[in-house]
């Protein structure tokens, strides 16, 4: 991943800067009790606490924690994400930029439940509509499919596929709601509430995805009406 960086500016004129790239390797003792495997583990999770140590996405999710752990939800933020090819600003709430920004960490980590979006965090897109992030969800997964077949591999011919990866991610979601909330600071609520929002979005999809589509679909009309030849 390229350089993205995530700058922050708050109305009582402090800032904050997070880079939101490729994380760099953590030294196992300097990571808190509650990004350990077993901490709160995930239902659904794959992973066995006597192979691995820590939940992978908690490790990347540990920056945002400290960065924001006193911050409320509904203050106000100027947020820039800087890009080696563009820079984006939007002034909203914290809890929205933290949604963009925790989709981004979450897809970027190990976990195995959240590979399937590794692509879109590559490619990402800050605060992204709900529209936006259908059609780039569901894009990405036909790509991928496209390439297994390449490869001679099987593949979805449909989008059942990706409808069981977001049920899973429900469980994840839930899960790592759980654990941030039993480490939530006092007057700090941000990070939980963003997440809450990510699963909003997960829970509703898999039985919304086919309406979604349905709802993109003018935007290719002309392109349906093409004839063959």
């Amino acid at each position: 991943m390229s350089k993205l960086v995530y700058h922050f500016l708050f109305p009582d004129g402090r800032s904050e800067s997070l880079e939101a790239g490729a994380a760099a390797p953590q030294p196992l003792a300097a990571l808190p009790a509650w990004t350990e495997l077993g901490f709160r583990q995930c239902a659904n999770c794959p992973l066995s606490t006597s192979d691995t140590k820590h939940c992978p996405m908690a490790v990347r999710l540990m920056p945002l924690v400290a960065l924001f752990e006193k911050v409320r939800s509904y203050d106000d933020v100027t947020a820039t994400v800087e890009t080696d090819e563009r820079a984006v600003t939007k002034r909203t709430s914290v809890q929205k930029v933290l949604r963009s920004l925790m989709g981004l960490l979450s897809a970027s980590s190990n976990c195995p439940r959240i590979e399937f979006l590794k692509p879109m965090a590559h490619y990402h897109l800050p605060f992204s509509s709900r529209e936006e992030t259908v059609y780039r969800v569901v894009s990405t997964y036909l790509l991928a499919q496209y390439f297994l077949r390449q490869q001679g591999k099987a593949a979805d011919a449909g989008l059942d596929g990706l409808k069981a990866h977001y049920r899973e991610l429900q469980r994840v979601n839930a899960g790592m709601a759980e654990r941030l909330g039993a480490i939530r600071v006092e007057g700090g609520d941000s990070s939980v509430n963003a997440l809450v929002l990510l699963d909003l979005f997960a829970q509703s999809l898999p039985d919304s995805i086919d309406t979604e589509l349905e709802e993109l679909q003018p935007a290719f009309q002309e392109l349906l009406n093409v004839k063959p030849g």
